[in-house]
C-alpha cells in the first residue's frame, strides 16, 4: 500500500511488523513495557529504546505509540531499499513523530547513515516528523525512570490527586505539601509524583527529585 493512502491512527493501533524473540546470551536487551499513555504493552528491543519509550510515555502531548508498525519499500537506483522504524508517536494534534533509535557510535556508519537519510526523505514527503535519538542527559532519564513508577493511576490515592490539583493552583514546594499532613506524607508524595507524570505539575528533570523539589503548575 501507497504510504500517502495509509492513516497515521491504522499505523498507531498496529501490531509489531517484526516478531520478537529472546534467548539466553543475546547482546540486546528486549522487553514488553507497560504504557500509560496506550494502557497496553509496548515492546522494545533495547535499553536505549527503553529509555526513548519512557520519554514518550512520560510527555503529555503524546496521545499514541507503536513499536515497529510497519515497513517502507521502495526501489532507489535499481536498489530495493527497506525500513521498519523504531517507534510511531502520534501527539494530541495528529502530528505524526517517526522515531529511529541509534547509538550515537553508529551514526557515522556509512550504511547506517545512508539508510537514516533515506527514510528521512520518505518521511518528510508524507509531512511526518522524523527523529534520530541515541539518548537524554543522564539526570533527565534517572528521574523520568523514577516517575515512572508513579504511572499507575490505581496505585495512588484518588482523594490525594484530587485535593493536590485544587491546592496546587501555581506552584509548592514538595516538601511543604508533605509536612501539611504529616500522617500522610506518603500518599502525598505518591499523588504529587503522580500528577508530575500525567504533565500537571511540572518539576526540573535535571535535578534530584527531593522534598525541595518545586512543583509548578502546568499551563
Amino acid at each position: 500500500m501507497d504510504l500517502e493512502a495509509v492513516q497515521p491512527g491504522i499505523l498507531a493501533a498496529a501490531s509489531p511488523w517484526r516478531v520478537f524473540r529472546w534467548r539466553h546470551g543475546q547482546a540486546h536487551y528486549s522487553g514488553w513495557y507497560w504504557s500509560a499513555t496506550t494502557g497496553t504493552h509496548v515492546v522494545y528491543e533495547s535499553r536505549l529504546e527503553l529509555a526513548r519509550l519512557l520519554l514518550a510515555d512520560f510527555d503529555p502531548r503524546v496521545a499514541a505509540i507503536a513499536a515497529q508498525p510497519f515497513c517502507v519499500t521502495a526501489e532507489v537506483d535499481g536498489l530495493k531499499r527497506r525500513h521498519v522504524p523504531d517507534f510511531l508517536l502520534l501527539d494530541v494534534d495528529g502530528v505524526v513523530t517517526v522515531v529511529n533509535v541509534k547509538p550515537a557510535d553508529q551514526l557515522a556508519r556509512p550504511k547506517v547513515a545512508t539508510a537514516l537519510a533515506w527514510a528521512g526523505e520518505v518521511f518528510a514527503g508524507r509531512g511526518w516528523r522524523h527523529e534520530v535519538w541515541s539518548g537524554a542527559p543522564a539526570a533527565v532519564l534517572m528521574n523520568v525512570r523514577f516517575l515512572a513508577a508513579y504511572r499507575y493511576p490505581d496505585r495512588v490515592d484518588a482523594a490525594t490527586v484530587s485535593w493536590l490539583e485544587r491546592r496546587v493552583t501555581t506552584s509548592a514546594l514538595l516538601g511543604d505539601l508533605e509536612n501539611g499532613d504529616s500522617s500522610a506524607a506518603g500518599d502525598v508524595r505518591a499523588a504529587a509524583l503522580h500528577l508530575v507524570w500525567r504533565g500537571v505539575f511540572r518539576v526540573d528533570l535535571e535535578a534530584p527529585l527531593s522534598a525541595a523539589t518545586t512543583l509548578e503548575r502546568a499551563a
